[in-house]
C-alpha cells in the first residue's frame, strides 16, 4: 500500500534525510536540505526477479567506434569523438552559446534529434538559419514529457539526441514541478537508461547556478558518463569547452572557439590568438605557458600595482584564484623583498581565460613585480613554474611541452632551479 511521506533531499549531493538540519550531515554543506513529499511503495523480496552472475572474462569486448562530429576542437575534448551509448552532461552560462554549439554538432551527424523544452519550433527555425545550416539536417520535437521524449527516441533511433534542458523534463510518476530536484534526477535516470540500452548517446544541456555549477542534485554529474562546461566571458568572443569528467578519455582538456554570427569558429591556435594584441613595452605584462589537459596555451598575465587609498589593501583578479594570488603576495613581501603591504595588487588573465595551474605562478609574481617596480619584462622571455613557500621556483609537469610552445612562437625560457629573488634581479637587470 502507498504511503505518503516527507523527506529532504540535500540540493548539493542528493541524500534524503527524514529530519531537517541546518547543514547537510552528508556533505557538511549549509542550508541545502529542501522538502519533498513522496510515496512510499514497500518492496516484497519474493516479487523481484533472479540475477545471473557472470565473471567479466565471459563478456565479449565491445569495440565503440565514436562518432566524430566534424568539430575538431568538440571531439578533442571527448577523446576522439562520441561514444555510443554514452551521456554528456553541457552546462554553461545563459547566453554563452550551448544551444548554438549542439546544433552546429546535430548538423554534423546524420539523422540526429533535437528536443526542446525552452523553445518553439519557430525560434530554433530562427536560430537555425542565423548560424546558416540546413534545415533539413535537423529533426526536432518540442516536448517536456520524458516518457513521451523516451518513446519518441525508441521509435525513430536517432544517431544522437540532445535534451534542452534537463531542467525542464519532467516524469508523471514524480509529484513535482519540473526543474526540482527529484525530477531532475529521475527524468536524468530515465534517459541514461534509455542510452545505455539503446546505445544511442544522448547530450543533456543543463542550467548553472550563480556560481556557476549545474544546477540541480549533484548525483547529476556523477551518473553522466561526460561532464562539459562552456566558459568565457559574455563580452568577449572566445569560449572554452572545458571537460571535468569524462569515462572515455582524460580530463581537463579544452577546445577553444571564437563566437561569431555563423556560429563557434574552431581556434586552431589558441596561443597566437591570446596574444594577438599584446602591447610591447608595458611594465606589468608577462607571457606564460599555461596546461590544460595535455595542451599548453601561452597566454598574457597582466597586472597593475597602485598606492591603496585605503586603511585595508585591495586585491582583484580575473581568471585567477584570489587565495592564490594572496599566497604569492605574501612570498613576494617575504622572500622577494617587495613590500606591497599598501598597495592595491590587480591582476588579469587576457582573454577571459580561467586558469588553475600552479605552472603560472612565477608569472604572476613577475608581472607584480614589474608593475611594483615600473620596470618592463623582456618581450621575448615566458615565464612559467610553480613557487614555493620558501621562494623556490620548483618543476611543473610538461614542462617540455611548455617549452616547445614558446619556442614555436619565438619565445625563450629560463631555467626553474632558481628562487624568486634571483629571478627578479636577473630579469630586471636584463632589462
Amino acid at each position: 500500500m502507498k504511503k505518503s511521506e516527507t523527506i529532504y533531499v540535500c540540493n548539493e549531493c542528493g541524500e534524503e534525510f527524514s529530519k531537517w538540519s541546518g547543514m547537510c550531515p552528508s556533505c557538511r554543506e549549509w542550508n541545502t536540505l529542501k522538502e519533498l513529499k513522496v510515496e512510499n511503495v514497500k518492496l516484497k523480496v519474493n516479487d523481484t526477479k533472479d540475477i545471473k552472475i557472470t565473471t567479466l572474462d565471459k563478456v565479449e569486448k565491445a569495440n565503440f567506434k565514436r562518432i566524430a562530429t566534424k568539430i575538431k576542437e568538440f571531439d578533442r575534448v571527448l577523446g576522439g569523438g562520441i561514444v555510443p551509448g554514452s551521456v554528456i552532461l553541457l552546462g554553461g552560462d545563459p547566453g554563452i552559446g550551448k544551444s548554438t554549439i549542439t546544433a552546429q554538432i546535430l548538423a554534423s551527424i546524420d539523422k540526429s534529434l533535437y528536443v526542446s523544452g525552452e523553445e518553439s519550433l519557430e525560434q530554433i527555425r530562427m536560430r537555425i538559419d542565423r548560424l546558416r545550416i540546413n534545415p533539413a539536417k535537423i529533426q526536432a520535437i518540442t516536448e517536456t514529457n520524458i516518457a513521451a521524449i523516451i518513446k519518441t527516441i525508441c521509435k525513430y533511433k536517432p544517431s544522437l539526441a540532445v535534451i534542452d534542458s534537463i531542467q525542464t523534463m519532467y516524469s508523471a510518476d514524480f509529484p513535482s514541478t519540473p526543474g526540482s530536484l527529484v525530477q531532475v534526477r529521475e527524468c536524468a535516470l530515465k534517459l541514461q537508461k534509455a542510452a545505455k540500452e539503446l546505445r544511442i548517446p544522448i547530450i543533456l544541456i543543463g542550467h548553472v547556478t550563480k556560481e556557476g555549477n549545474v544546477a540541480g542534485p549533484k548525483i547529476l554529474e556523477h551518473l553522466v558518463d561526460v561532464v562539459l562546461y562552456l566558459e568565457g566571458e559574455r563580452f568577449h568572443n572566445h569560449r572554452i569547452l572545458r571537460g571535468v569528467k569524462n569515462r572515455f578519455g582524460a580530463i581537463d582538456e579544452i577546445g577553444v572557439f571564437e563566437m561569431s554570427e555563423k556560429g563557434m569558429i574552431e581556434v586552431v591556435n589558441p596561443s597566437k590568438i591570446f596574444l594577438a594584441e599584446r602591447n610591447i613595452g608595458v611594465s606589468g605584462s608577462v607571457v606564460t605557458a599555461a596546461v590544460e589537459g595535455n595542451r599548453p596555451i601561452l597566454v598574457e598575465i597582466q597586472a597593475l600595482v597602485t598606492k591603496s587609498n585605503f586603511g585595508y589593501p585591495k586585491r582583484t583578479t580575473s581568471g585567477f584564484d584570489l587565495n592564490r594570488l594572496n599566497l604569492l603576495l605574501a612570498i613576494l613581501a617575504k622572500r622577494g623583498k617587495l613590500q606591497l603591504g599598501n598597495y592595491d595588487v590587480y591582476v588579469n588573465i587576457v582573454g577571459g581565460f580561467k586558469i588553475k595551474d600552479p605552472g603560472i605562478d612565477l608569472a604572476v609574481c613577475m608581472a607584480i613585480a614589474s608593475a611594483f617596480l615600473n620596470k618592463k619584462v623582456s618581450n621575448n622571455i615566458c615565464l612559467f613554474g610553480e613557487v614555493g613557500l620558501s621562494g623556490e621556483i620548483r618543476q611543473v609537469r610538461f614542462a617540455e611541452k611548455r617549452k616547445e610552445e614558446a619556442v614555436r612562437l619565438g619565445f625563450d625560457c629560463l631555467a626553474n632551479n632558481k628562487f624568486i629573488i634571483n629571478v627578479i634581479s636577473e630579469i630586471f637587470q636584463k632589462s
